[in-house]
């Protein structure tokens, strides 16, 4: 069954400044971009050496675009911010607060809806759609493809809106896959996100108690727990994803933030990463990988020249991890803050991430078929599989180069051994 999306475009604004004058300037540095995959939006910055442009004689021939749902409400994050109101509510103020948590004297309510797609999120996903219809003006397609989940049939929905062409949304569920390449991990039994939670405990126990000790000592008498900290630094997140300010984030030093965005990265590398438990992650991701050389060698011989698809942020980093396109040479520790690192969500999968794939030819510059990456609006080089000069220059490969340096994921079909040995219970 599809679902029909309403061809009228709204005026909704586009995202503007994250935080209000009367808050922390934490724009400085680009603070604000750097919560891991709770962050909000934003263009990754050019690779410094690659070309941001295609030569001139190059034309793109096809689009496979890959969407991460806007910015939403907190899921189990939820409790951590509820027992901080608790808290709060029940505590007396000392009567001198420092300025940059004045805020509570008015008090800190919580207005947050669990995993709903927020305004801020809307706006995201329709500017996305018009940024699209602007560079792809002759590419089309009819079908949105997205998870079952509410929150990404509605970033499907505003997207269409902005793109502005008649579109259908189609959900995974209704094509009766035995193994999806938007949700894979639900076709792995052995998929287990919990897992990935060990190393993201011990950084928490390691990290979080230092930030408690600091703020109890700027607000006597209070007794915020770590759990009550955790919540504060959750809300800053979520906080803006709702609202576009927090007075929450404004409460932290630059280096509390900063371990806030690697207790994401430790998360989602053991989630998705060659951290998973049984590599299941780089596993779940060859689908992905084998449905783009699929679309792009056009070996069915159906293939469109768009796909337009919305997931989640593990969509994205499990299809990244099966290309080794952010695994680290030494795995992230919880033992401390690895800088720099391959692996940062702020950068790869913030809310409303994407990644659009070109498959593009020239007349000139190059000979045959050649494959680009752009993610979150910026080339994203393909390293594993360029030859040239030119390949290194604007950060692109050839397509028979791109499958040869992919043999992992063309090796790896559902049900094979390969796939039992890391999913199957």
């Amino acid at each position: 069954m599809f679902i029909p999306v309403n061809l009228l475009q709204v005026a909704l604004s586009s995202l503007t400044r994250i935080f209000a004058s009367t808050e922390v300037d934490l724009l400085h540095d680009r603070l604000w971009q750097r919560f891991g995959n709770l962050a909000p939006y934003h263009d990754r910055e050019d690779v410094w050496g690659v070309c941001p442009e295609l030569p001139s004689d190059c034309s793109v021939e096809q689009v496979m675009m890959l969407h991460r749902h806007g910015s939403r409400g907190p899921v189990g994050e939820q409790d951590y911010i509820n027992k901080l109101v608790q808290t709060l509510e029940n505590a007396t103020l000392p009567q001198h607060l420092p300025w940059n948590l004045r805020f509570l004297r008015d008090g800190y309510h919580s207005d947050l809806v669990s995993e709903q797609l927020t305004r801020i999120g809307r706006e995201q996903l329709f500017d996305h759609g018009v940024q699209f219809a602007l560079q792809y003006p002759t590419f089309y397609t009819k079908v949105l493809l997205s998870s079952n989940v509410t929150r990404v049939v509605d970033s499907a929905y505003y997207f269409g809106l902005g793109y502005g062409k008649p579109t259908e949304i189609e959900t995974v569920d209704q094509r009766k896959l035995p193994v999806n390449w938007i949700l894979p991990w639900e076709s792995c039994p052995k998929y287990d996100p919990a897992q990935a939670f060990k190393n993201v405990f011990k950084w928490v126990d390691k990290y979080v108690p230092p930030i408690t000790n600091r703020l109890n000592k700027l607000l006597p008498g209070v007794g915020l727990t770590d759990e009550d900290v955790q919540g504060a630094l959750n809300a800053c997140a979520y906080d803006l994803a709702a609202h576009g300010v927090s007075p929450w984030c404004g409460a932290f030093l630059l280096p509390e933030l900063w371990g806030f965005e690697y207790q994401a990265d430790l998360m989602m590398d053991g989630m998705s990463g060659h951290r998973s438990l049984h590599d299941a992650g780089a596993v779940v991701g060859t689908i992905y990988v084998n449905k783009l050389i699929e679309r792009f060698t056009n070996a069915t011989g159906k293939a469109e020249e768009l796909y337009l698809e919305f997931g989640h942020d593990l969509t994205i980093l499990v299809a990244m991890a099966a290309m080794n396109l952010n695994k680290d040479r030494v795995s992230l520790s919880p033992d401390h803050i690895r800088f720099p690192r391959k692996f940062r969500t702020s950068d790869q999968t913030p809310f409303a991430a994407w990644m659009v794939w070109e498959k593009f030819s020239c007349k000139k510059s190059f000979h045959g078929p050649q494959i680009r990456l752009l993610l979150n609006s910026a080339t994203y080089p393909l390293r594993s599989c360029q030859k040239s000069y030119k390949d290194w220059k604007y950060g692109t490969c050839s397509l028979d180069e791109f499958v040869t340096a992919n043999s992992y994921s063309t090796n790896i079909h559902y049900h094979d051994k390969t796939w039992n040995a890391s999913c199957e219970l």
